[in-house]
């Protein structure tokens, strides 16, 4: 069953062309060593009336949006070997060095998840 990292964070509205452009780098990276998928997406409508907003869940603040992404591994094992060559990707950690991203790494929400339904 495929395994997903899914990530949550705010970007200053006037950082997302270098985080657009940070990011279709670091997927390249993820699929090279062997991820099957890697979404990047931005918020579009954040204000929904009755459920919390992903906007107040990271604390966006006005001149910020809220990127969902995800990756898909084969397994959760993949993931562990995938992830693993990323991190040591000279190309990946100079994108990590500080100041070097366009976001808030300490704003950013992470998990791993099992797939529960796939259609």
């Amino acid at each position: 069953m495929p395994y997903v990292d899914g990530f949550l964070l705010p970007v200053p509205k006037k950082k997302i062309a270098a985080y657009r452009k940070m990011a279709r780098k670091a997927g390249k990276i993820w699929i090279e060593h062997g991820a099957l998928e890697f979404r990047e997406c931005a918020g579009d409508d954040l204000n929904p009336k009755g459920p919390v907003s992903f906007r107040r869940l990271v604390k966006a603040k006005p001149s910020e949006t809220v990127f969902f992404s995800w990756i898909v591994f084969r397994s959760k094992g993949d993931r562990a070997r995938v992830n693993k060559k990323v991190m040591t990707d000279p190309r990946l950690q100079k994108m990590m060095e500080p100041g070097g991203a366009p976001f808030d790494f300490k704003r950013m929400a992470y998990g791993g998840f099992k797939v529960a339904v796939d259609l």
